[in-house]
């Protein structure tokens, strides 16, 4: 039985898979299968994974279901005493699940997240910070989601998943928020505050409708009973608009961000009308990034850096 399980849902992303199943086959903790659930690809996904390493298990679903159904499914095959997930274009750091499952140790968490920075589709670093420590992660859960990189920094005890349930899946922009507030209720987490994790902007996951961020918060506010932070949660729509230049629609978010009371977002819709970074990675020069976190992200990174992709990315 392997300590670990990490569960990684994919659809139809072989060419940022390879670089995904690289980083989590080089973890130092080798004690670990990877539950890979192919969610109805049509690309070459199938070709890479078939027997690719013995510690790939792969899943196969005949038509696509969504990613949390795809975890869900990951979950149920999944041996591991812990499960980790990881997102199919995201990359980890190969000390990721040791550092972890040692913090997990120490202090008796069930569960447990690390930090992260953001990246673009060349691996080029756009930002990043040390996390929220774990006291200020559970005063925050009730407002909004602390912990970053969704779905692909988390670590959890298997029996502590299962009395709580696996993802939502009729959840499609807040599953893992909704998931964090119900593990929040077993006991805090314990956090690694290093940059453990790269989440990877690219095309293929730009957010079509960010309203269903909006919505579903209001959703979780009414199923806990929780002080959801709408302000907080209308700007985060309103910078997925910006980052597919869709500037009207980002103004919009940050109005009914305004009517809310957050004043400040006056100057974001002024910004959003008229800066040339909307539409680029140049926006996240806004973002507060850490020089010396972001280093040490970039001595891990350097690894994947030279491994080419299909095409030439």
């Amino acid at each position: 039985m392997p300590l670990v399980s990490v569960v990684v849902p994919s659809h139809n992303r072989a060419r940022l898979l390879r670089r995904t199943l690289r980083s989590i086959l080089a973890q130092h903790l080798t004690d670990l299968e990877v539950v890979l659930v192919d969610d109805g690809s049509t690309d070459e996904t199938p070709q890479i994974t078939n027997g690719a390493d013995p510690r790939i298990v792969v899943i196969r679903n005949q038509e696509p279901g969504g990613v949390s159904a795809a975890r869900n499914r990951g979950i149920a095959a999944a041996r591991g005493e812990w499960i980790a997930f990881c997102d199919d274009d995201d990359l980890w750091s190969p000390d990721k699940l040791s550092r972890q499952l040692m913090a997990a140790e120490r202090t008796g968490a069930g569960w447990v997240y690390s930090g992260d920075v953001n990246i673009d589709d060349k691996l080029h670093v756009l930002s990043g910070g040390p996390p929220n420590d774990p006291q200020d992660v559970m005063a925050l859960l009730p407002r909004w989601n602390p912990i970053a990189s969704g779905g692909s920094n988390v670590v959890v005890r298997s029996k502590v998943l299962a009395a709580v349930g696996g993802f939502d899946t009729t959840l499609r922009r807040t599953e893992d928020w909704d998931l964090w507030i119900r593990l929040a209720r077993t006991g805090p987490p314990a956090c690694v505050r290093e940059p453990l994790v790269a989440y990877r902007f690219h095309p293929g996951n730009t957010v079509i409708d960010p309203s269903e961020m909006v919505h579903e918060a209001r959703r979780l506010a009414l199923r806990y009973s929780i002080p959801v932070d709408e302000p907080a949660m209308q700007r985060r729509a309103a910078w997925s608009a910006l980052r597919t230049g869709r500037r009207l629609l980002a103004v919009r978010h940050y109005a009914s961000a305004i009517a809310s009371g957050d004043v400040r977002s006056i100057g974001r819709a002024v910004v959003a009308l008229v800066h040339p970074a909307v539409g680029s990675d140049r926006l996240f020069r806004f973002v507060a990034s850490d020089s010396a976190w972001i280093a040490e992200a970039e001595r891990w990174l350097g690894a994947f850096v030279t491994d080419v992709e299909p095409n030439g990315q």
